[in-house]
């Protein structure tokens, strides 16, 4: 039999909910829709629930707004019923539906982020280890202590025991065969960049090397590298070396897909910074491209660097293009879809209400609070006087009479700024909430568990009563 699906929902969103449930063709499901009695569906709570759903419920699972907070454990084992959030906004729900018993596992991934702190020789212990735990938090597997030329770097021993004491793991990276070995003697877990000249290094120490060729582009030189540490029967990585653009970058692509077929099953490393340190570009669009290079190229080691201020939210970039990858590869899909965490600057479908939905859902309002939605014609305000629709904030402003309330007043100043950003850029503005900046920026954790506290006009309301 078809599962059957109840949809606890309020008053302004029971037309929009029920026109895309009817719309959906040929549905896996039955449904129903309850209008629990809330004006807006967001703020319906666990006791209103409770009191206001009559037992016994015939339904295999409930839909909350995606919005609601509250406990669904407690709400399961009132009503013998699994309850689950739904999408933030009603627009999403047919995703949402379409994934109906095969929810999107970003918990795997099988491509180990090595992110190098370029300037270790110069940062104290106390700064490295902040700055090492601060990585590994962001995504890092390995933290990569880059050794400057002619820079000396006394604590690398006492850095890599303080590193491994947090329970990290480490490579050193320097052109010094000195350090490289104080780096092995000090406990090391990997050596970049040793070449055909310097391997014995590794086999004298155990330690695992990255192998680069010792004349630039020579993958025979690479080749003698790797014969050299499979015969001493070590493990190894090899990195072709990736150029920038306009120095070397189509024909080092092309070498990453020779050294896949002379040697298909060795492991590799891509180091990405030449692109996304070197391109005045967005850095997420360039590591979702070097990463969707690697997943086909199964290169399951990446160098990451963070120099340049644009690039710094790399490590979290490459964490989500990792996950998204290779959730893509198992299901043999286009990576779209799966994650939008390297969607920064623009959403895909940044408007989850047409012109028509605000409209009607305009028309319906009772009160005076000021609701704010864009659609593609613009940024729509509207309340139980009035809507407006206007391309610019300013051109709102004047006709909302809120002069001599300040605190609303800046309220809906920032709020209308807020979308207007959004607007113009493309992507989903959400009255009261911030606008997602994917992996390019902290997200902030929602409490599902409880209601939000009163917003800052309705504070200054009830701090001028008291």
């Amino acid at each position: 039999m078809a599962e059957h699906l109840l949809f606890l929902t309020g008053h302004l969103a029971r037309t929009r909910l029920e026109r895309i449930l009817a719309g959906l063709n040929d549905p896996a499901f039955t449904y129903e829709i309850v209008d629990i009695g809330v004006k807006v569906a967001a703020l319906m709570s666990e006791e209103i629930i409770t009191r206001r759903l009559k037992m016994p419920v015939a339904a295999d699972r409930i839909i909350l707004p995606g919005r609601y907070r509250g406990d669904l454990d407690r709400l399961n084992q009132r009503f013998g019923v699994p309850f689950v959030r739904g999408p933030d906004e009603v627009a999403d729900l047919p995703v949402f539906l379409g994934r109906v018993g095969k929810p999107v596992d970003l918990s795997r991934h099988n491509m180990r982020i090595f992110a190098e702190i370029v300037d270790a020789s110069a940062l104290s212990l106390e700064a490295l280890v902040q700055r090492a735990l601060k990585l590994a938090a962001a995504g890092a597997d390995v933290i990569d202590l880059g050794c400057l030329p002619e820079t000396p770097f006394p604590h690398l021993a006492d850095a890599i025991r303080r590193l491994k004491a947090q329970g990290l793991s480490v490579s050193v990276d320097s052109a010094n065969p000195g350090e490289l070995e104080t780096g092995a003697v000090a406990g090391a877990d990997y050596l970049l960049s040793l070449t055909e000249e310097t391997v014995d290094l590794a086999v004298r120490y155990g330690v695992t090397p990255i192998l680069i060729p010792s004349i630039a582009g020579d993958l025979d030189s690479l080749g003698r590298a790797i014969h050299k540490a499979r015969t001493a029967k070590i493990s190894f990585i090899a990195d072709p070396v990736l150029d920038p653009i306009h120095f070397g970058f189509a024909a080092s692509l092309g070498r990453f897909m020779e050294a896949r077929r002379r040697w298909p099953d060795i492991p590799m490393m891509m180091g990405t910074g030449n692109l996304t340190e070197l391109t005045d570009a967005d850095s997420s669009g360039v590591t979702a491209l070097l990463s969707g290079i690697c997943s086909e190229l199964s290169i399951d080691n990446v160098l990451v660097v963070n120099v340049s201020p644009h690039t710094v939210r790399t490590v979290e970039e490459h964490d989500h293009a990792r996950r998204m990858m290779f959730a893509a590869k198992q299901d043999q899909a286009l990576p779209r879809g799966y994650d939008a965490g390297l969607l920064q600057i623009h959403d895909r479908k940044p408007y989850p209400n047409s012109v028509e939905d605000i409209a009607a859902l305009a028309t319906n309002v009772r009160d005076g609070n000021f609701r704010i939605m864009t659609a593609p014609d613009g940024i729509h305000v509207f309340n139980a006087s009035g809507h407006a629709t206007a391309q610019d904030a300013f051109e709102l402003f004047p006709g909302l009479d809120v002069e001599s309330d300040g605190a609303h007043a800046f309220y809906l100043g920032a709020e209308l700024t807020k979308a207007e950003i959004a607007w113009k850029l493309g992507k989903r503005y959400t009255q009261d909430e911030p606008l997602s900046w994917g992996a390019g920026a902290p997200e902030v954790q929602a409490d599902r568990l409880r209601l939000k506290e009163a917003g800052h006009t309705l504070r200054a309301k009830k701090d001028r009563a008291t």
